[in-house]
């Protein structure tokens, strides 16, 4: 269990912010941190936290109100500020990758072994695959991949299964905003052909829009709502990975997707 830090001491990143050697991050941002942090220690008020982070009545009125319209914090009539919906969310999906991560892993292992190939656990944020975990291949095959790195959503296998459920108007935007990180861009509607293929067999495949060389097949994660939340993908170099191979890989890249699904309770798995 950790200590219990001193009160002198909890708000003190916007004090300390801009100290010589090292680049001063924003005020706003740690003030808003420091608010967050004043309403889960209970402080109910204005004035009172005012008080407890050093700030001004308006200054922290003015925060606090930027933190309800996005819902960080919230106003209960009897009790005062309470932490919001919104940091429940997060904190549930941090909880869920920490879960995903645990359950996933040894399922991922039997899949590598089985593969001999290079096994990616990955999510989305902000139209990037972030991988969260990483088997590495059996075989004399280096990929440039690496826990807690990311990649274009467009140009991976994990990111093309991670965008099965997007509808066609999510496609175009990432289209739009991302075609140019393709090793060989192509038009609209190939992409949009290429994506209805990928939803109607329930997987997708990197074919060299990321690295040139490399070769992957993706199959998506869904939850107990049924909702994608994240992918896993087997690849390896184009020695390794002819399209017939990875015809043959799609099913079973699809039957470990499906078992980590139903770890996490999905029924449709």
């Amino acid at each position: 269990m950790q200590d219990k830090q001193p009160s002198g001491r909890l708000f003190s990143s916007s004090k300390q912010a801009g100290k010589a050697g090292s680049p001063p991050p924003s005020q706003t941002l740690m003030r808003g941190l420091d608010v967050i942090e004043a309403v889960s220690e209970g402080i109910e008020d204005i004035a009172d936290l005012a008080i407890k982070t050093g700030m001004t009545y308006s200054t922290a009125h003015r925060i606090l109100s930027a933190l309800q319209a996005r819902h960080y914090v919230t106003r209960d009539p009897v009790r005062g500020y309470r932490l919001g919906r919104k940091l429940l969310e997060l904190g549930y999906r941090a909880h869920s990758q920490i879960d995903l991560v645990r359950l996933a892993h040894p399922l991922l292992e039997s899949l590598a072994k089985e593969t001999s190939d290079t096994v990616h656990l990955g999510y989305t944020e902000e139209e990037q695959v972030i991988y969260l975990d990483k088997i590495a291949s059996r075989r004399a095959v280096e990929i440039s991949s690496r826990i807690g790195g990311g990649k274009p959503l467009i140009s991976t296998g994990i990111g093309k299964a991670l965008l099965l459920d997007s509808d066609e108007t999510e496609w175009r935007h990432i289209y739009e905003r991302s075609t140019h990180l393709l090793r060989e861009p192509g038009t609209l509607e190939q992409w949009l052909k290429l994506m209805r293929e990928y939803v109607k067999q329930g997987y997708s495949y990197d074919l060299g829009e990321d690295e040139q060389s490399i070769r992957c097949v993706a199959a998506p994660i869904r939850d107990s709502s049924s909702r994608i939340i994240a992918a896993i993908s087997v690849s390896s170099t184009v020695d390794y990975m002819s399209l017939e191979r990875m015809e043959q890989l799609a099913p079973v890249v699809q039957r470990s997707a499906k078992l980590i699904s139903a770890e996490l309770g999905d029924a449709t798995a």
